[in-house]
């Protein structure tokens, strides 16, 4: 059963940067991507990326500020964010689907890792 681990969050003020990374326990040759939720509501797609790092998708709300990449020797992908504002506070998940193809559903996922809090203070 492939597992994925999320690295610790953390607090940052507005306009500060912050990396997030997910490892899995084995090579995967699917369709990543980063989920994040605030309090009350719905899981929203942040971005994804194929198992190569390459075709980077993603969401308008992140675009130029986040970026994902994979470095599959260490089975690992990363979030990277900048220009934090207070909006981005979440719990932040990574996911992945077994097929690669680009996806933007939570429905369309088959793991899951276990969510890192992201608080952005203004």
């Amino acid at each position: 059963q492939l597992q994925l681990v999320q690295s610790a969050g953390g607090l940052v003020q507005a306009g500060g940067s912050l990396r997030v990374s997910c490892v899995a326990s084995e090579s995967t040759f699917g369709w990543w991507g980063w989920f994040r939720q605030a309090p009350g509501t719905e899981r929203r797609f942040v971005g994804g990326i194929n198992w190569l790092g390459k075709s980077d998708v993603y969401a308008d709300s992140v675009k130029g500020r986040f970026t994902i990449s994979r470095d599959n020797r260490k089975r690992t992908m990363y979030l990277d964010m900048s220009s934090l504002k207070p909006e981005d506070t979440a719990v932040y998940f990574c996911a992945y689907r077994r097929d690669n193809v680009i996806t933007t559903t939570v429905e369309g996922y088959d793991y899951w890792g276990q969510g890192t809090q992201v608080t952005v203070s203004s």
